[in-house]
């Protein structure tokens, strides 16, 4: 790796700012797998395909540790937070409980009527109100999590048998009282974990006895945060225990759990936790890749287009997309594959840490080192992808699986991307996600033609930054800033069939959760 500084080591070399772009320069100049050293800390990066099969995936049993965060573990989540807590028994205890809800099986079954009813919803949200479509997006992705799930419930007023993940509660609308608390911890929680916000306590563990005011009041901030997660997540779970004194259980994910705690003995906080961030896990990433989704097709209406076109002869203009169409749709497929590796959500991936020594050819991994997935280095590596700051899905032509088929190969070379992580630490939800994906990306392109409005100066489209350095934030995911959109139904037909499958789901699916809300009330 670089040469280090005496006691500081690479520290001032890392920038706190979209640090992945400095590590990536750094991978072209040492190679697939170099060290950085911060402090006393040791930090391992890799950047090849090969190197991050043996690390992450083949010895997962010991790389799967999450390194020392004071402010993670600790200020913001108060402890067990499935995201950052080391890879132990109780770690996969508490994994295996929402990992049930999750298998393909039950996302191309079960959930599959839930997924069309609330994509088709957005449909019809962003055409009676295009201002807010990226917020449109995040209200299918959070209320999918919020109540899929099978139950049957029974009682003298009402028979149902609905889906309910997490809590049994649906979010109807953008102005309900749920989501905007969610998105504003959204938006808290990325400003207090933007790099640099904080200072470097777990490399320098005497900063955390500085007082915090000569630090920018750093602890200060993260109370604010834990405690509007507290409310948040705590809330929701006493909402499922009073619903539960009234009319027992709906089969949701922690409605089972209270329903065995005698057998797992979870605390309150533990549920509360692993609740919480399912439903944050499952709605800011794939709202993310969406809004990135919509970014590519406003700036190449040429590749929008030749969606269309395939759409078109596959699906009539008076029949919404659905699951089943998947295998029809392969440019489809290779758009949202592309969107993943064009601007995937982090440059870094969440780290590990290794629990033992770990030997990688002739390099040694020592032990308790902190290990990096570069996916930035590697969804813009050139020799894959030539040009690779360029949107071209036909890169992902014949790849015309789901991500979780490539993820498992045991060539390296054959997995489409590494959105969603690798070895023990693989998104539980990818089969959820991607499915999500597919919903949204068909259904738009569609429905939609999408363009950026017109500068009224220039009387030309407004320009939009797409600059990784320029044109996203980021925190714990890689966020473009928002921007306005035009969504120009594509026909007569197609708005007629909208506005017809929408009242349809209001009546055949969304009543039921209409029910369940009002017993739910928070």
């Amino acid at each position: 790796g670089p040469p280090t500084m005496p006691l500081l080591g690479n520290l001032l070399q890392i920038p706190t700012d979209k640090a992945f772009l400095q590590m990536t320069k750094w991978a072209k100049q040492y190679g697939d797998v170099y060290s950085l050293t911060i402090g006393p800390s040791n930090i391992i990066v890799l950047s090849g395909r090969e190197a991050v099969k043996e690390v992450l995936d083949k010895k997962s049993a010991v790389s799967s540790d999450r390194p020392t965060s004071l402010l993670r573990q600790q200020l913001l989540t108060g402890g067990d937070h499935l995201l950052w807590m080391d890879a132990t028994p109780q770690w996969r205890d508490l994994r295996k409980l929402i990992h049930a809800d999750l298998t393909e099986s039950m996302c191309n079954g079960t959930h599959a009527p839930l997924q069309h009813a609330e994509s088709v919803q957005m449909l019809y949200d962003m055409m009676l109100d295009q201002t807010h479509w990226k917020r449109h997006i995040e209200r299918f992705t959070n209320s999918l999590v919020l109540c899929i799930g099978k139950s049957l419930h029974k009682n003298a007023r009402v028979t149902m048998v609905n889906t309910f993940l997490v809590y049994g509660i649906r979010t109807p609308d953008i102005h309900n009282p749920y989501i905007l608390r969610f998105e504003q911890l959204l938006r808290d929680w990325t400003v207090v974990n933007i790099p640099g916000n904080t200072p470097p306590v777990d490399i320098i563990p005497v900063l955390n006895w500085v007082p915090e005011r000569f630090l920018g009041n750093w602890k200060s901030r993260a109370r604010v945060v834990h405690d509007a997660m507290r409310d948040l997540y705590d809330g929701l779970h006493k909402t499922v225990v009073h619903r539960r004194q009234r009319i027992g259980s709906v089969n949701s994910i922690v409605d089972r759990i209270l329903d065995q705690n005698g057998k797992n003995a979870l605390t309150f906080h533990e549920i509360s936790n692993l609740a919480g961030v399912t439903i944050k896990g499952g709605s800011d990433t794939s709202a993310t890749v969406l809004a990135n989704f919509v970014t590519a097709m406003v700036l190449h209406p040429d590749i929008q287009k030749k969606a269309q076109a395939e759409i078109d002869r596959e699906i009539p203009s008076d029949r919404i997309p659905d699951g089943s169409d998947v295998g029809r749709l392969p440019y489809v497929m290779a758009i949202i594959k592309e969107v993943q590796r064009w601007r995937p959500l982090g440059g870094i991936g969440i780290p590990h840490r290794l629990s033992e020594d770990i030997w990688l050819g002739d390099k040694l991994l020592p032990n308790k080192s902190t290990v990096l997935l570069n996916t930035w280095a590697l969804h813009q590596d050139e020799k894959r992808y030539p040009n690779p700051e360029s949107f071209d899905p036909d890169r992902f032509q014949g790849w015309t699986g789901y991500s979780a088929e490539y993820a498992n190969t045991a060539d390296p070379e054959k997995r489409d991307h590494y959105a969603y992580g690798n070895g023990r630490r693989r998104c539980p939800g990818i089969h959820l996600a991607e499915r999500n994906l597919f919903h949204v990306a068909a259904k738009m392109l569609w429905a939609f033609d999408m363009e950026l409005p017109t500068d009224p100066v220039t009387g030309k489209p407004i320009v939009l930054d797409t600059s990784t350095e320029t044109g996203y934030t980021e925190g714990l995911v890689l966020s473009i800033k928002d921007f306005p959109v035009n969504l120009k139904v594509r026909s007569a037909d197609r708005q007629k069939s909208i506005e017809e499958s929408y009242h349809a789901a209001c009546t055949d699916i969304f009543a039921k959760y209409d029910d369940m809300n009002a017993i739910s009330t928070f």
